[in-house]
């Protein structure tokens, strides 16, 4: 699949997860394989202008999170074609337009889900950003967006949003399969993202929503006719479902899931990543959070993730991953009652 003149290995790709899709996070998962291209957390225009720190950190990249895609939200109010130039004088390879997000601070004041309330002033932001993103690149970098169905049930303007972006030069369009007002609730509606296909010429439409195994990906493609797959929050727990669904997808069986001391190997090269990466106390703080989301696929660990929560410093970290790998267990997801009560001993 490409995303105009973007082409990617995989038709896999990682959400812009706020929060959570961090440059050590990014890459981590194109380590583990199967990722066509990443996107980074929600940027807001107009304080990576002012460079606001916490802005500018969270559009960080390098040469290990390539191709990356930043996605800029702001209403048209907002200098968005100035950030996107901002964006790829920083390392873009694509610019996706958020028309998706339904949390209040951004839906409700700078855009998100805001714009598909309007659709006129929308396609006229649009415009104004591809034509400064095609002076400024040399039509070598893609504008995106990424949508929802529309605002509530009486006002699915998905289809036709998206249709009218293709007109006006848009490169790709992801689609969440709900409405703003379902927020995460409720079954993502993957017929819809069909008829957003459907609505198109010749884009590349993105499906998106309850992708949390590897044959939701096969699933979603054949329900919705979608060309791609973006995964988000079921990345957060399996950054590894991209190379199983690749394997899925080029072979018709899914990928192995990785043993428990494959696992365990991730989990310390993304701590690794974030020692290296990310911010004091951010960085910490990042990993007690995710090792709840890595401990659900791996038995009962409650202590390590225990010490992991509570750890000071990332050498804590590291040491006690280490002490949970045996040999044996590089053929085995989770661990036995009785490792469990030996490792709660030590």
């Amino acid at each position: 699949m490409n995303l105009g003149p973007v082409k990617l290995e995989t038709p896999l790709l990682l959400a812009p997860i706020a929060g959570y899709c961090d440059l050590p996070f990014r890459i981590l998962c194109r380590e583990l394989g199967g990722l066509g291209i990443a996107y980074t957390d929600l940027l807001n225009s107009r304080a990576l202008l002012s460079g606001v720190p916490k802005s500018v950190n969270l559009a960080q990249t390098n040469a290990l999170d390539q191709p990356v895609g930043m996605q800029l939200y702001g209403n048209s109010e907002d200098p968005l074609p100035e950030a996107a130039l901002w964006a790829i004088d920083h390392g873009a390879r694509v610019i996706d337009i958020n028309m998706g997000c339904p949390v209040d601070k951004v839906a409700k004041k700078n855009g998100g889900s805001l714009l598909l309330r309007d659709c006129p002033s929308t396609l006229r932001l649009v415009e104004r950003i591809i034509s400064a993103v095609d002076r400024h690149a040399a039509g070598r970098v893609p504008v995106t967006a990424k949508i929802r169905l529309g605002w509530d049930e009486d006002s699915i303007v998905g289809p036709r949003l998206a249709r009218d972006m293709e007109r006006c030069g848009i490169a790709a369009v992801t689609v969440h399969g709900r409405t703003t007002a379902q927020m995460f609730s409720g079954r993502a509606d993957w017929q819809a993202i069909g008829e957003v296909v459907a609505a198109v010429d010749s884009i590349p439409v993105i499906g998106n929503g309850d992708v949390t195994e590897p044959h939701h990906v096969v699933e979603l493609m054949q329900a919705s006719g979608c060309q791609g797959v973006m995964i988000g929050r079921g990345a957060l727990r399996t950054p590894w479902i991209f190379e199983r669904a690749r394997i899925l997808l080029e072979t018709g069986v899914v990928g192995p899931e990785p043993s428990f001391n494959q696992k365990c190997r991730a989990i310390l090269r993304h701590i690794d990543l974030l020692d290296r990466y990310a911010e004091l106390p951010q960085a910490l703080k990042g990993m007690n959070q995710r090792i709840s989301r890595y401990g659900k696929t791996m038995g009962h660990i409650k202590p390590l993730k225990e010490v992991i929560r509570t750890a000071r410093d990332f050498e804590t970290m590291r040491r006690e991953v280490r002490r949970w790998m045996l040999p044996h267990r590089d053929h085995v997801t989770a661990i036995s009652r009785e490792e469990r009560r030996l490792q709660s001993a030590m």
